[in-house]
């Protein structure tokens, strides 16, 4: 089975909860640790072996563009939303041409791990099933999970199988935004802006979303106190001088 080497970034959101760090730049250009977020994403794709990366833009679409006009390493393209957000799913079905029928990564701009046992995304694509998956997600362990505020995402049997939490139920897994999709997840989607819970909802009940375990700390960098984690984390990790 071929290996995914394309990919989209999500960066077309407003980052309010950034505020004041996103009054005066996009999130995906906030740094951790002297590096934007959406550097940080390119890295890790780049590592893995994608060639062509997708970047959906809206909210100061021209600086995000400007500064990965330095990237050299790898083949950017640009999806814009400027006439409106269309979600998660809308903005992803919008960018379905990029991929001419391949699986391919979506990636969050504000999610930054710490690998574990293993590099995340070599570990998913070894795990991607086309023949058995619409979509495989990465899941982190909410013990493992820095700058989350939710109570988890999904519930994961132990052949990775991905159901919705039940009611009153706690999930310890919850969704750093990486994964590898199949086109075939977004066929016949919503008109418009929607999310791809919708999409991942269908693919649940054919029993072809699939999750794999981080394993490492994960960490959320979507408010300003996030980021001050993420830094703390990061400089732990750092050979002293």
């Amino acid at each position: 089975m071929s290996s995914p080497t394309r990919a989209m970034i999500m960066a077309a959101g407003l980052g309010t909860r950034m505020r004041p760090l996103s009054d005066k730049l996009p999130k995906p250009l906030v740094t951790v640790a002297g590096k934007a977020l959406i550097d940080h994403a390119i890295d890790r794709l780049v590592a893995a072996g994608v060639k062509t990366i997708v970047v959906n833009l809206h909210y100061k679409a021209e600086m995000i563009k400007d500064h990965l006009a330095c990237r050299k390493d790898v083949e950017i393209f640009y999806s814009d939303e400027s006439d409106g957000l269309l979600g998660t799913g809308g903005g992803v079905t919008k960018a379905m041409h990029y991929f001419d029928g391949e699986p391919f990564f979506i990636h969050n701009s504000d999610t930054i791990w710490i690998e574990g046992y293993g590099a995340a995304l070599e570990r998913m694509k070894q795990s991607w099933n086309p023949e058995t998956m619409d979509g495989l997600l990465l899941m982190a362990a909410m013990i493992n999970s820095v700058g989350y505020e939710g109570v988890g995402d999904f519930m994961m049997d132990a052949a990775g199988h991905l159901t919705r939490v039940p009611s009153g139920r706690v999930s310890p897994f919850a969704f750093p935004g990486v994964q590898i999709v199949h086109p075939r997840l977004f066929e016949n989607p919503p008109k418009g802006g929607f999310s791809t819970n919708v999409l991942w909802d269908r693919a649940i009940e054919k029993e072809r979303l699939y999750g794999i375990r981080l394993e490492g700390l994960w960490i959320h960098v979507g408010t300003p106190r996030a980021v001050a984690e993420a830094e703390e984390y990061l400089a732990d990790l750092a050979p002293a001088a």
